[in-house]
């Protein structure tokens, strides 16, 4: 599987940001890439107001502009999309919604789509406080989805934290996990490859990283360093800084080879 992470700086302009995904989705296709991943908030950062307001349902037959930016990328291109957070319309309480992960497939329909569990609530020794919760609505079930022939487990962001969600990934069949983030450069310089290394190591998994880079509204600044790492732990491909791409061959005979050699995950004793 060759696979494209997408390093963005999305700002307020929704028009704008949907224009730089186009974009960044028509150079991963160009590349080679069968599966383009798109970071967490990719299509706005801003507002928590104005956030509700964009919020869409995840129907493919009446679309909103976000959604159609994802099937029109996949249909184009015919490329897989995951789209790594986007705010989806919550019936049951409209005010917060849903931070959501969307797979969409060259033919335009959803694979699959995966509800941010952990939600970002913290105040960091730098001052940087964020209530996620305040405003948006934590889902409740672990996602995999079968792209290329390959299962692969959805998480978002400061659900990397977490290790028993990828171990519930791994249970479902997960070979490769995805990890879109805005995450705070605060953390990142200390956390983000670590985190990330440790996920792909303990679970023998590519582990599949599109981040936000930069400065953004409201204050916040993101880590960038978007990146993937084998089974492992190597990192096999990281993005420079400001947007970009790279593209990433994951070869799963050398993942048979590692969890062969290193048969950690047979060895479990506590579930």
């Amino acid at each position: 599987m060759k696979v494209a992470i997408v390093q963005l700086n999305t700002q307020e302009d929704l028009q704008q940001n949907l224009a730089r995904v186009r974009h960044w989705v028509a150079r991963a296709a160009d590349a080679g890439a069968q599966l383009v991943t798109l970071p967490e908030n990719f299509a706005y950062m801003g507002e928590e107001a104005k956030k509700r307001e964009l919020a869409e349902w995840l129907d493919v037959s009446f679309p909103g502009r976000i959604l159609a930016t994802l099937v029109e990328c996949a249909t184009l291109h015919g490329v897989w999309v995951l789209g790594g957070g986007m705010p989806e319309q919550n019936e049951g309480e409209p005010a917060r919604p849903f931070n959501t992960c969307v797979v969409v497939d060259p033919g335009g329909r959803i694979a699959g789509s995966y509800r941010k569990v952990h939600l970002f609530d913290v105040s960091l020794p730098d001052g940087t406080t964020a209530r996620e919760s305040a405003a948006t609505s934590a889902g409740s079930e672990a996602t995999t989805v079968e792209i290329l022939g390959t299962r692969v487990g959805l998480s978002i962001c400061y659900d990397v934290r977490f290790p028993e969600l990828y171990r519930r990934l791994v249970d479902q069949g997960a070979r490769v996990v995805v990890v879109p983030a805005a995450f705070t450069a605060t953390t990142g310089k200390d956390h983000w490859h670590t985190l990330l290394r440790a996920r792909a190591i303990e679970n023998l998994v590519y582990v599949v990283a599109p981040a936000q880079h930069g400065k953004h509204p409201r204050g916040r600044q993101t880590y960038g360093k978007s990146l993937v790492v084998d089974p492992w732990g190597e990192v096999i491909a990281q993005c420079s800084e400001g947007e970009g791409l790279v593209v990433a061959r994951l070869d799963f005979e050398y993942q048979d080879r590692v969890r062969n050699s290193l048969p950690s995950l047979l060895h479990r004793k506590l579930r």
